[in-house]
């Protein structure tokens, strides 16, 4: 059998370690050869292609961040409009199985491929933790322990100073970052996208501190976090060539905003794309190689149109269809449990 891979979407830690396990399986297992796509999506549609061996060089990308292969983003129209090239190019290179690597987005994509007869098994990737059907994703554990580990350098600056610090972290439409992190970094106060906050209980959370004598702050906000509509005056961003929404800051406009009206020193802090950078953690490292072992195995049963998913203990094939109907959010239990620490 003949495989190939790619990685698409926005990088996460982990996507070397699923290419690891998948090569070594399909070779030590079976004998089978895979071949990598390069950026994406974008790189099958121009047929530009690596042969993938089981050497040393393989064996080593277990601890490296970001893809060997490069990833990429192409419009959803432009992608389908290629499905004839897409199959051209699958053809020419003899390719059996396509395991592609992403998050939901192109987990869609995947699914638009297998229902137009494509042999495909998809690998769910993202530090946002969204991906439906699955416990956890590679990638988020990561992010979280830089994220945690912000927060908890925060802490001693921010009391030194007296100061409210206001750390945003990624999270377009979920919040489980901001959630995990501030819980295990000590913050006073989180804020999701799953609940659309009223900025006068911050600053009421904030000054409460501030009158028992703790004269300082740390707030944690995701940058997809939206204000209780009528409490504050907020510009949502627009949406960019992919389709994804963008952001105007809305950390930057909850610290200006408990500046405005508390008078306390603020500062905010954006850790940005520093989540997705650098070496993955073990959890990650394990679940991304158990990911990679199990698609290439499914990709040798016939088992097409599904995707690998953890499943409390195990690795379990669920349908693309349920990967991709909707989003894992916050369930409101787990916020509730995080808001009895506020303050």
């Amino acid at each position: 059998m003949r495989i190939a891979t790619l990685t698409s979407g926005g990088d996460c830690p982990g996507l070397n370690a699923v290419i690891r396990g998948v090569v070594r399986t399909a070779s030590t297992e079976y004998g089978s050869t895979v071949v990598g796509y390069e950026d994406g999506w974008v790189g099958l549609m121009e047929d530009r292609r690596i042969q993938l061996y089981d050497d040393e060089h393989i064996d080593r990308i277990l601890l490296r961040g970001g893809t060997i292969l490069g990833t990429g983003r192409l419009h959803p129209d432009k992608f389908k409009n290629g499905i004839e090239k897409i199959k051209e190019n699958l053809a020419d290179a003899e390719i059996d199985a396509l395991i592609p690597i992403g998050g939901e987005g192109t987990l869609k994509g995947a699914k638009w491929l297998a229902d137009n007869g494509i042999p495909v098994v998809g690998v769910p990737k993202t530090i946002d933790n969204d991906v439906n059907g699955t416990d956890f994703t590679f990638g988020f554990d990561t992010a979280v322990s830089v994220a945690t580990d912000a927060i908890d350098r925060l802490h001693t600056t921010a009391e030194s100073h007296n100061r409210v610090m206001i750390v945003e972290v990624m999270g377009r439409h979920v919040g489980w970052i901001a959630l995990n992190s501030g819980m295990a970094g000590g913050a006073h106060y989180i804020v999701v996208p799953e609940a659309p906050f009223d900025i006068a209980d911050i600053c009421k959370a904030m000054e409460r501190r501030f009158q028992m004598g703790e004269k300082y702050g740390i707030i944690v906000v995701a940058e997809g976090s939206l204000p209780k509509e009528g409490t504050m005056e907020f510009a949502e961003g627009g949406v960019d060539q992919f389709g994804h929404r963008t952001f105007n800051g809305i950390g930057q406009v909850i610290g200006d905003e408990i500046q405005k009206r508390l008078g306390h020193d603020v500062r905010t802090t954006v850790l940005g794309h520093i989540q997705r950078g650098g070496t993955p953690t073990a959890f990650d490292r394990v679940l991304a190689t158990r990911f990679g072992v199990h698609a290439a195995r499914a990709c040798h049963t016939g088992s097409f149109g599904k995707c690998v998913a953890l499943r409390g203990e195990h690795i379990d094939l669920i349908e693309l269809e349920e990967a991709v109907g909707t989003l894992k959010t916050v369930p409101l239990g787990r916020y509730c449990t995080a808001q009895a620490l506020f303050g």
